[in-house]
């Protein structure tokens, strides 16, 4: 009976949040987290990856994009993921076809950039699809940013002591993934 009436109070929050929000994202966990407490099951543990604080200052891993693996650096300061144009060409991207036509403020001061989406980004476990990002001009940055185009999508990041933490959403993942270290 106890089960029953948290279902329901589940179901009357979830319709809560549809008016609410109307995010079909959100529709879409809170529908998965019902249809766990109807089967009984218990939600995977959410994917996490771990990074650990280089001698300089920064977070940097490696990610995969589109299934290349690339150095980043995580820049909670950048709207959006930021590639350089010379990572951009060894990913495949369409150079030919960009357009500069975003005014971008960096660390080395003013440029252009353009605009495109990346079909997959994956820090580790944490994988997000349709991704935007920016594409500096060639010889513009030295460094990719993983900015917050990417990390606006996971559940929660937070740094404590020298460890950045990445945790996604459990129910997009599947669920014998455990936390795991990022290394360059």
């Amino acid at each position: 009976m106890i089960r029953f009436l948290l279902v329901l109070v589940m179901l009357a929050g979830t319709a809560g949040a549809v008016v609410a929000y109307g995010d079909p994202d959100q529709i879409a966990r809170a529908s998965h987290k019902v249809s766990h407490i109807f089967r009984g099951q218990a939600a995977a543990p959410p994917p996490a990856v771990q990074i650990q604080r280089g001698q300089g200052g920064e977070f940097a891993l490696r990610a995969k994009i589109n299934g290349v693996a690339t150095p980043m650096v995580i820049d909670t300061g950048a709207t959006s993921v930021v590639l350089t144009w010379e990572t951009a060409r060894a990913i495949g991207l369409p150079l030919e076809m960009l357009e500069y036509d975003v005014d971008l403020e960096t660390a080395g001061g003013h440029t252009k950039a353009a605009r495109l989406t990346l079909d997959r980004l994956a820090v580790g476990h944490l994988v997000e699809k349709s991704v935007p990002a920016l594409v500096v001009q060639r010889g513009q940055m030295k460094t990719n940013l993983l900015g917050m185009s990417f990390l606006d999508r996971l559940e929660s990041w937070g740094v404590r002591a020298d460890k950045l933490m990445l945790t996604g959403y459990p129910e997009l993942q599947s669920s014998h993934r455990r936390s795991r270290t990022a290394v360059d």
